[in-house]
């Protein structure tokens, strides 16, 4: 069996797409590095270049029904993670998170390593995650 591939990019379904997109370019610190509606699969979407290769997208679905704000105890997606080497990374993180005015509920240990959580606009759960020292 081959070995399994890395995530090459996460697309989330938002309801508003400028305001998610101003939210994540400053989150990210960066501008989108695309931004196409896509006429043939009925949707439009802004993708960022997080680094690594990898990249996170935002999507809207005209016409598609509005929704009901992200709640994780529903069936499909749980949280998003973004890794940190270690709590120092996760510490500048919760600083940045201080900087920007997103709220967030503090850096957690446990066990198997340290998360600081936090929400978009559309209470998607996101989280930067550090493995445990040692």
């Amino acid at each position: 069996m081959p070995t399994f591939p890395p995530i090459a990019h996460i697309a989330i379904t938002v309801a508003d797409l400028d305001r998610s997109t101003r939210w994540y370019t400053a989150l990210f610190g960066s501008e989108p590095v695309l931004d196409e509606d896509e006429r043939t699969g009925g949707f439009h979407h802004t993708v960022f270049a997080i680094g690594d290769g990898q990249l996170f997208g935002l999507h809207t679905h005209p016409g598609g029904p509005a929704g009901d704000p992200f709640d994780e105890r529903r069936t499909g997606l749980d949280h998003v993670a973004f890794a940190c080497a270690d709590r120092d990374e996760l510490e500048s993180w919760r600083r940045r998170l201080d900087e920007l005015g997103i709220s967030h509920g503090g850096i957690v240990d446990a066990h198997y390593g340290s998360g600081l959580s936090f929400r978009d606009p559309d209470n998607i759960a996101l989280e930067f995650f550090a493995p445990p020292a040692g």
